[in-house]
């Protein structure tokens, strides 16, 4: 009897990856070894007299490549938090901001805590003190570790940490550039809590500008009509889903909660299940869809577009044979593992990989740094003089508009359209759309131009490791 084949970790999954991309390169062995290991992790015991006595708690920041500084990336709050998975988060997180040309080497935070067993003032000493223990030893600050918002933690424990910084630090002018993802009145920037889902939606809109890499998925047409299944609808994949359905017209047919799975054939209303999950905990008892209390099984339901949006591995050497979609968006981190990879390569699946397809969270954050190093909103400079120059235009055309009368006019909502300066979120939605088009296009120029690169991944991969290879060198490493 053979031995059945063992299904790679988060970690090793990652270093799979990562190994497939650099066999393809032509780097110093020494070189592609100071790329590969994880610089530095801190673990952190703390403990916090909570509900009557010591509760002590584990937390972890890793640093995984100082090439560029501050290095970046989220704090998780959650039980399976360990070691492992974040030093391979931190690993993804350098080529993430690599590929999006973002200047942060990668890092990762976590805590092993379930957020849900805590009310709000107890949540709140936890983070303060997990925050003193990692800027005491400069793991987060403006210039060196720069931590956000990741799985289990929001704007309020962002606001939380940047507060416990300042505290500690109080002749520090930057103290807000501290961390990114921060509430809007508390030095944060607009677009930044949509901005994971939003980068999902401008991935795959760039990715239907190209008919190769539509026909490679064996689709046609544009995401019009298109039927997209979501695993996960909680930030990241309630906001893709949401614009996905409002903006673009996609059928979303599927949603996958932990307390199973909604499926409609004909489409179900994103927001009306989002109310619901906020009411209830939950998508079960939701009238308007076929609930099955096996959520799982709904990935392998027939669909043009998979977004798995939550946890690693959802999408394994168990279940990969069975998944129909021809083509997945990775909105989660390490939704796929190396072992589904393999299966789904095979079948001819196009995987979007989670290194570019959920790069719109640190896209955002960066820009977040920079409004908070530079102490000003985007757009309040220049807004009014790009509308008065528009002005100008708009009163001409309005002289015209009399003069020819009948025989030609303005269009209806033309004025209004073309009078609005944009103002930081239109800018921020800018500034993204930009970031995820260029970053696709160099993944897509390696994937179609080499014969020796089949997929989206192992291209974003050589994109990515040849930029840090690149930084190495300029440092005279």
């Amino acid at each position: 009897m053979t031995a059945p084949i063992k299904e790679p970790s988060f970690r090793e999954s990652v270093d799979l990856m990562f190994n497939r991309a650099v066999a393809l390169m032509d780097l110093p062995p020494g070189l592609e070894e100071k790329i590969r290991v994880c610089n530095a992790t801190y673990t952190v015991r703390f403990g916090v007299r909570l509900r009557g006595q010591i509760q002590t708690f584990t937390g972890y920041r890793s640093v995984h490549s100082e090439h560029m500084e501050p290095v970046k990336g989220g704090i998780r709050y959650a039980m399976g938090v360990n070691q492992d998975e974040v030093e391979a988060l931190a690993a993804l997180m350098t080529y993430k901001c690599a590929l999006v040309e973002a200047p942060f080497g990668g890092s990762k935070g976590g805590l092993r805590i379930d957020p849900r067993e805590w009310d709000e003032h107890e949540l709140e000493q936890i983070t303060r003190r997990f925050a003193y223990e990692l800027a005491k030893r400069d793991l987060i600050h403006p210039s060196q570790n720069v931590p956000a918002p990741d799985m289990g933690t929001g704007e309020r424990e962002m606001a939380w940490i940047a507060d416990q910084y300042r505290r500690m630090n109080t002749t520090d002018i930057n103290s807000r550039a501290c961390v990114t993802g921060k509430p809007v009145n508390a030095g944060g920037i607009q677009g930044r809590t949509e901005a994971t889902g939003r980068g999902v939606q401008y991935a795959l809109q760039e990715f239907f500008r190209h008919p190769e890499d539509i026909k490679a998925a064996g689709l046609s047409g544009t995401l019009d009509g298109k039927r997209v299944i979501v695993q996960g609808l909680g930030n990241v994949g309630y906001h893709a889903a949401k614009f996905l359905q409002e903006e673009d017209g996609a059928i979303i047919t599927g949603i996958i909660e932990r307390d199973g799975a909604l499926f409609n054939a004909g489409g179900i209303d994103v927001e009306a299940v989002r109310q619901w999950i906020l009411k209830h905990g939950g998508v079960t008892g939701y009238p308007d869809a076929a609930h099955q209390a096996e959520g799982a099984a709904v990935l392998e339901e027939d669909c043009d577009i998979l977004i798995p949006a939550a946890l690693e591995g959802v999408i394994n050497m168990g279940n990969a044979p069975r998944i129909k979609a021809p083509l997945i968006i990775e909105a989660a981190n390490g939704p796929v593992t190396a072992g589904a990879d393999d299966v789904l390569r095979e079948k001819g699946t196009v995987i979007i990989p989670d290194m570019y397809a959920n790069a719109g969270g640190v896209t955002v954050s960066y820009f977040e740094w920079v409004k908070n190093l530079s102490h000003i909103r985007f757009g309040r400079m220049g807004r009014r003089q790009e509308e008065a120059r528009h002005e100008l235009i708009v009163r001409e055309l309005e002289k015209l508009d009399d003069h020819i009368g009948d025989a030609w006019s303005m269009s209806p909502d033309f004025k209004a359209k073309y009078l609005r300066g944009a103002g930081e979120l239109e800018l921020v939605r800018s500034g993204l759309d930009d970031t995820m088009r260029v970053a696709y296009q160099s993944m897509r120029e390696v994937w179609h131009s080499r014969d020796d690169v089949s997929d989206l991944r192992t291209a974003a991969y050589l994109v990515a490791i040849e930029k840090v290879a690149a930084s190495y060198r300029a440092l005279g490493l």
